[in-house]
């Protein structure tokens, strides 16, 4: 146990190096991208040429490395490594640590709507398989260190220890042995410190604007709430798998597609910049009640349809962050309306943007602890605890009721196909090969 104890530790150290290096660089890229659309609006013509073009050509290099270098490197990279933990798929080559890192900071520096939790979390999942192997540990402890190289990432990405470790254990692990825990929260932490001394700063990811205590009269909003995440969370995930569906059938080349999808990013980008990206300025608005009604609606559509034809480049990135965007302006739409309709019921829109929050992460993921402790140590208010437990039940009823499959269930599912792919794939090219020579 003590050197499995140390091994985790190790991942999660390692971890948090490799994906607060990751979030600095993203940063750092997408300064530079705000500061290229900034200057090219003194030209509107040639500016929106010239930004399409560099967002589609980062968009395509992203899809390249993936398609060409390691296909397992594809998307968020939370079903990878789910399908890794489960015994679905092997572990995989080192090499998807270098291809997520670069392809994420291409796509996403291009400003596709996509988030970097999930490049965090294959990524420690890899620095988990890569110690694992160094230090001889069975197949067992290869994917509990897997799963604690994920938390790990994940408590990089956010900013929330707690969160990534229930997370794994909630999602990933299902389940919650003395072993598989220890792994996890040694790792979730230790990333966390090794990322805090390179980033520094431990405050909380969002403001928020005050927020009174709930009371009973808040409950048939908060109720509607609930309903309405669990709904589109339904819309959502079928979405988004619609979207996979269509581009596996496409014969299109996935250079060509995602590099068409860059392009049509960079438009988007050039008119309206803060759309873009993975959206946390904009779950920040919401979370001050800073927008009209009319604003929140248009925000909230047009965040809908970015994330889905985003996630459908096949280019590294994550659907956590833009999910918090859905859920924060779902849950503010309501408000603003309520307020307008039933002041009296309506608690203050604030307070039903952190609540949608969790709601609709709820209904998407069908992890309700970790959307409530995730929205908890996002924004560090807990007097919405109740509120949020009660709006995340019913989001979650409405979604199971519907049938709607958790988003990674379905996605753990459609990677381990493509790893059977690959496989069958790699074997035709070597028989090939032994035929020809």
């Amino acid at each position: 146990m003590w050197g499995f104890s140390l091994a985790a530790l190790v991942v999660g150290a390692l971890t948090g190096v490799v994906t607060g290096s990751f979030r600095l660089a993203l940063d750092a890229v997408s300064a530079v991208r705000t500061v290229m659309i900034q200057a090219a609006t003194g030209n509107p013509v040639p500016g929106v040429l010239a930004t399409m073009a560099v967002c589609g050509l980062a968009t395509a290099a992203a899809a390249a490395l993936v398609h060409r270098l390691e296909p397992h490197a594809e998307g968020s990279g939370i079903p990878r490594v789910e399908a890794v933990v489960e015994g679905r798929v092997p572990p995989g080559s080192p090499l998807i640590l270098p291809v997520k890192y670069l392809g994420g900071l291409l796509a996403m520096g291009a400003g596709l709507a996509l988030g970097r939790e999930g490049p965090s979390v294959q990524m420690g999942g890899n620095i988990g398989i890569i110690v694992s192997r160094i230090a001889r540990r069975n197949r067992h402890d290869l994917q509990i260190l897997v799963a604690a190289g994920a938390a790990a990432g994940l408590a990089t990405a956010f900013n929330a220890p707690i969160a990534g470790g229930v997370f794994v254990l909630e999602e990933l692990i299902k389940r919650f042995d003395p072993r598989t825990t220890i792994a996890t929260l040694l790792a979730s932490g230790s990333g966390f410190f090794s990322a805090h001394l390179l980033i520094g700063g431990s405050a909380d990811v969002f403001s928020t604007a005050p927020m009174a205590d709930p009371s009973l009269t808040d409950a048939p909003m908060i109720l509607l709430v609930g309903v309405a995440a669990g709904l589109l969370g339904v819309a959502y995930n079928w979405l988004v798998m619609s979207s996979l569906a269509m581009t596996d059938r496409s014969r299109m080349p996935r250079e060509v597609r995602a590099g068409a999808i860059g392009a049509l990013v960079g438009v988007v980008a050039f008119f309206a910049p803060d759309l873009v990206g993975g959206g946390d300025l904009l779950t920040q608005r919401a979370l001050l009640f800073s927008e009209t009604w009319g604003a929140v609606a248009v925000i909230l559509l047009a965040r809908i349809a970015l994330g889905v034809v985003s996630y459908a480049a096949a280019t590294p990135g994550g659907l956590f962050a833009p999910m918090l965007v859905v859920g924060s302006h779902l849950g503010l739409l309501l408000g603003l309306i309520g307020q307008q309709l039933a002041p009296r019921w309506t608690p203050q829109p604030a307070a039903l943007a952190l609540i949608g929050m969790a709601a609709f992460f709820t209904a998407t993921v069908r992890a309700p602890i970790t959307g409530i402790v995730l929205a908890t140590e996002l924004t560090g208010v807990t007097s919405q605890l109740a509120p949020m437990l009660g709006a995340c039940a019913l989001a979650m009823l409405v979604a199971t009721i519907l049938r709607s499959e958790p988003i990674y269930d379905a996605l753990t599912s459609r990677a381990a196909w493509a790893a059977r792919q690959n496989a069958a794939e790699a074997v035709t090219l070597a028989h090939r090969g032994d035929q020809g020579g």
